[in-house]
């Protein structure tokens, strides 16, 4: 099994496939009036339906972000501001890794996050040309208030958890499970050392922000998450979809 797709409910699939083609070097299929953006591998792709254009983000809806991990975040930075499209200023989070931030045109979060922590880069990392080379959709990123409740549905799906963050200064932790039988580096899943080696996965990985107790608003144009080799459609814990491809 793998996380296969992020459902999103856009304005304009063809202008916005048009800009992850073109900005983050994503491919393009045409699926009736759908559009599937994505890299080629075992992560996730994007599938943008029709039936959107409402979108604002806020911290208190369920719905993040998603994260791509790349080699190298410097590179794919100039990259986009290049080509005139906004980008935060990148930065090592405490001790989760080196990334930065932008929205696509319809306001949905994207976070560029580098294989490695900033100082650790190898020279060679990226062609400089090709910033985007070697990146994939490696996480969604949901909010919760009770990740016991979504640790036992992933866990029933058969996801493993990988690693637990703890960024206390900002009052959450996070908890990353996939569809995948290998194992960390650390058996301590807390181990600063399995992060590295966790945004080198060339799968995708369900990311949760936990904020204890913290209740969140559902967002109508995230559609859920498609799964190959589910065999019924399901519920999370929160109530979105989860769909067969």
């Amino acid at each position: 099994m793998r996380i296969a797709a992020l459902r999103l409910r856009v304005a304009d699939p063809d202008a916005l496939a048009a800009f992850y083609r073109d900005a983050l070097g994503m491919s393009v299929l045409v699926e009736g009036a759908n559009r599937r953006v994505g890299y080629p591998g075992r992560d996730a792709h994007l599938l943008l339906m029709p039936g959107g254009g409402g979108y604002r983000h806020d911290r208190g809806q369920r719905y993040w972000k998603i994260g791509i991990t790349l080699p190298d975040v410097d590179l794919a930075l100039d990259f986009l501001r290049r080509k005139g499209i906004a980008v935060s200023a990148p930065q090592q989070f405490l001790d989760i890794g080196y990334m930065c931030h932008l929205n696509d045109p319809e306001g949905f979060v994207i976070e560029l996050l580098q294989h490695d922590f900033e100082g650790n880069r190898p020279d060679d990392a990226a062609h400089r040309a090709l910033p985007f080379a070697d990146a994939c959709i490696g996480q969604i990123t949901l909010r919760t208030g009770d990740i016991a409740a979504e640790d036992a549905f992933c866990r029933s799906q058969g996801m493993s958890l990988l690693s637990m963050q703890d960024v206390e200064s900002y009052g959450f932790d996070l908890h990353f499970y996939a569809f995948t039988a290998e194992k960390p580096p650390n058996p301590d899943l807390w181990a600063v050392e399995n992060r590295e080696w966790l945004w080198k996965r060339h799968y995708t990985t369900l990311e949760f922000q936990h904020i204890p107790d913290a209740r969140f608003a559902p967002v109508p144009d995230y559609c859920g998450i498609e799964v190959e080799g589910l065999a019924d459609p399901q519920e999370d814990a929160f109530g979105d979809p989860w769909l067969p491809t």
